[in-house]
Order: C-alpha cells, then structure tokens, then sequence
C-alpha cells in the first residue's frame, strides 16, 4: 500500500483564447458598424403674438377635492353625482360647449371622480378639455 500523496497538477486558467475571442469581436464590430450623419426634422414649432386681447375668454373649471367633492367655477356643489355636475356645468358655461373645460385634481382625488368630470363633460359636448394637477394642502395630508 502506498500512503503517500501523490503530486498534482496546479490548475490554471488560460486567457488567451478569451482574449483573442474578444479580440475578434472587436474588429467585427467596428467593421460591420456604419455611421450615417442624420439630418434633423424641420418642425414648425407655434408663434406667440404679442397683441393685448381686448376680452378674456370665459373657461369652465372643475375642481375635484380630495373626497370627490366638486366645485365648478369656485361654487362647491351639493354631492357628486354626474346629474349634479351636468346641471352645474350647463348652467356657467350657459350651453356653450366650445369652451375650454379644466379639470382639477390631486393625488388623493379618487379616480371615480375624474372619471365622473369627464363622463359629464363628454356628454354636454365638451371638446377643449385639460386636465391639471394640484399639490394637496398639507390638511389634506393622512
């Protein structure tokens, strides 16, 4: 019986191979890259004119508070169903649907509620809508 260790082999790691195979990526990339020069989009982008507007034109604005509560134009309303908006609506823009209709909301304004804005604005015909954003007041904050 022979109880002696036998020597081994050190194990090593060759990075030759490696090396050439990155090597060889290297040029394929840059051989098979084609660089093209781009010409940019002409855009026409809108002008602003400077002229002093004799009347301002009268909006419609929702403001939706953190409870779903609305307020059409600063007047709060009575509860938040889509009748009561309609109604409020149609009264302060006076059937008029060309004008511009804003609604306003913060992160804690329940989604049903935007989606009750603009199902009333949809159905009176509203087309010029915007939606805005507020920061809640730290009241609001829970």
């Amino acid at each position: 019986m022979k109880f002696r260790r036998q020597t081994q082999e050190e194990v090593s790691v060759n990075l030759t191979p490696l090396i050439d195979v990155v090597f060889l990526l290297l040029i394929f990339f840059m051989v098979s890259t084609t660089f093209t020069r781009e010409t940019r989009l002409a855009i026409d982008l809108p002008e602003a004119s400077g002229e002093v507007q004799e009347q301002v034109r009268k909006q419609v604005e929702i403001v939706i508070g953190k409870d779903g509560d609305f307020a059409v134009n600063g007047t709060s309303l009575v509860n938040s169903r889509l009748e009561t908006l309609k109604t409020a609506l149609g009264k302060v823009s006076d059937g008029d649907s060309t004008l511009p209709l804003v609604i306003t909301a913060d992160a804690n304004t329940p989604y049903q509620s935007v989606v009750t804005a603009m199902d009333a604005a949809g159905q009176l015909g509203f087309a010029n809508l915007s939606m805005t954003t507020r920061k809640p007041a730290d009241s609001d904050r829970e």
